[in-house]
């Protein structure tokens, strides 16, 4: 077995100069020698493979077109669903800014109804006050009228106590007396 291993070995070595060999090394054989090999395999495999290979080639084709196919199918699925999402964001945007405007024009409304009510309010408070303050003056007139008529009254009573005389006191009680009674008959 030892010879037979020499013997490859030895083949593996390049001959001297000027010698023909045949070179196993495959990582050290020359591109002259493949593209001979594979020019062989090409001529004499041209019958056998020229179909297969152009099996090959069509099928290849084949699946590069339905990839192209497919890849314009999903290019314009694609294209499509992007036009529906900008229809949709541009009327989603529209319904934003339209709920903006309305929302500004609702604050400026709920603003001056505020102002307005506010308004209102201060013109009730002012007239509430103004009443107060009429009330309590004609109280304290009415306050006032009361104590100078009781001081008046408490004044003529005596004045008339300390000018009446017993007599004249009894002719003035029975005179109202009497208009009391023709007062009485007027309105029976």
């Amino acid at each position: 077995m030892k010879n037979v291993t020499d013997s490859f070995v030895s083949l593996g070595h390049w001959p001297s100069a000027g010698s023909f060999g045949f070179n196993t090394d495959i990582l050290a054989t020359n591109p002259i020698n493949l593209s001979v090999v594979l020019g062989v395999l090409i001529f004499f495999g041209k019958g056998v493979c020229a179909s297969c290979l152009s099996d090959l080639l069509d099928n290849r084709k084949q699946r590069i077109l339905n990839t192209i196919r497919n890849s314009e199918e999903l290019r314009g699925g694609a294209i499509e669903q992007l036009e529906k999402a900008r229809a949709r964001l541009r009327k989603v945007e529209m319904e934003a800014d339209q709920f903006r405007v309305n929302g500004y024009s609702e604050i400026e409304r709920e603003k001056w109804n505020l102002i307005n009510s506010t308004y209102k309010t201060l013109e009730q408070l002012e007239n509430y006050k103004n009443e107060t303050i009429h009330f309590e003056q004609q109280r304290a007139i009415n306050q006032v009228r009361q104590r100078v008529f009781q001081q008046a009254l408490q004044g003529a009573l005596g004045t008339l106590n300390s000018c009446l005389n017993n007599e004249l006191h009894l002719r003035t009680i029975s005179a109202n007396i009497g208009m009391f009674g023709a007062m009485k008959e007027i309105t029976d």
